[in-house]
């Protein structure tokens, strides 16, 4: 690694506590605010836990604001359509369920920039090229992120992974914080087109759209990716 870059990994670590810990710490009414609500519209567990793959391939437990219900037949909860409530849908719009993911960047398993983390069974279906996403730390805001979400095609999606990996830079990582909230607020590309949740990837996709939701887990609940 070179200098410069060694530079702008500490700064960019420094980036990411300094914001994440102020995010947690101003946003603390807000994320109680919103554990509450959730405990009362889609009942325990509130943060919904899920091992994904972080840097170099690395698990960690992913943390997020639950925005289903749990699985059950007798009530016709069974696919992510059936189970996503109009406040679960609400929740995601907004990008509230994301907040405990501050987090996963504090604790330093996440970055608050760099490719979304996705599911762990994704992993063997990558190419080689497709993996080097995992050459850095995965993110919450992301060049893909501002690109369309989850409008955009695996293919696509994973190119500006590997695009980012490849131009990342302390300027570029602010400017994509900034676009960031600006899509937060505008509510774009908040699910792919005919899905509440987005497709799942296969490992021959092309052209095809990002998953959101995978099923539940002992914890109950499910989590977007």
């Amino acid at each position: 690694m070179t200098l410069r870059k060694k530079n702008y990994e500490f700064l960019k670590r420094g980036l990411d506590i300094v914001g994440s810990g102020l995010g947690l710490v101003v946003l603390s009414p807000v994320i109680a605010v919103v554990g509450v609500v959730v405990r009362n519209k889609l009942g325990s567990p509130v943060i919904f836990k899920q091992d994904r793959p972080g840097k170099d391939g690395q698990l960690f437990t992913l943390y997020k604001f639950r925005s289903m219900l749990d699985v059950d037949e007798s009530k016709g909860l069974v696919t992510n359509e059936e189970r996503i409530t109009d406040f679960g849908q609400k929740l995601r719009a907004t990008s509230l369920d994301e907040l405990p993911s501050l987090l996963n960047v504090f604790k330093g398993d996440m970055s608050l920039v760099g490719p979304r983390p996705l599911m762990v069974r994704y992993l063997d279906k990558y190419t080689p090229e497709q993996a080097r996403r995992h050459e850095v730390r995965p993110g919450i805001a992301g060049l893909a992120q501002v690109n369309g979400r989850n409008n955009l095609g695996w293919d696509e999606r994973f190119g500006m992974d590997v695009e980012y990996v490849d131009n990342r830079s302390l300027l570029l990582d602010i400017r994509l914080i900034l676009e960031t909230l600006r899509i937060v607020i505008q509510r774009d590309g908040i699910a792919s087109e005919g899905h509440s949740v987005g497709s799942p990837f296969d490992g021959q996709y092309r052209g095809q759209d990002e998953q959101q939701e995978t099923a539940p887990t002992a914890q109950g609940g499910t989590v977007n990716v």
